[in-house]
């Protein structure tokens, strides 16, 4: 009997599955990524460019400036985000990198060391964002 190139359906019994929590982590990668490639590059241009040019009104390095824009929630859902996201993005993107490279024997600890990570700078960023003045 020949044998087909056709995908065979998944067999549990040969310990190859899908884990759970993978895709908790895909779509935090996702999310993480959309952000970096749409919010950094525009918080940037608007506060690194177009601010000090004075084409847009943009939070300086003045306490007073900083914050005002500070008080508003909205902001700090901002930085929050801005913050977070791209970390998981980063920690997905460079646990894949390591597997790649052939890191065999510790996908485990490298993945608790970067997912890890992650989640305490997020939880650094949001104490810090909720108990700013």
């Amino acid at each position: 009997m020949a044998t087909s190139n056709v995908a065979r359906p998944h067999d549990p019994r040969r310990g190859h599955g899908f884990h759970a929590s993978h895709a908790f982590w895909w779509g935090l990668f996702a999310v993480g990524g959309m952000t970096a490639a749409v919010l950094v590059p525009i918080h940037i241009l608007v506060q690194g460019v177009l601010g000090p040019l004075g084409i847009v009104p943009a939070v300086t390095n003045r306490y007073q400036t900083a914050a005002a824009a500070f008080a508003n929630p909205l902001v700090r859902l901002y930085f929050f985000i801005l913050i977070s996201l791209p970390l998981f993005h980063a920690a997905h993107r460079l646990r894949f990198l390591l597997i790649d490279l052939g890191v065999k024997g510790g996908r485990q600890p490298i993945a608790f060391a970067l997912y890890g990570g992650a989640i305490l700078v997020t939880l650094i960023a949001a104490y810090v964002l909720i108990t700013l003045p």
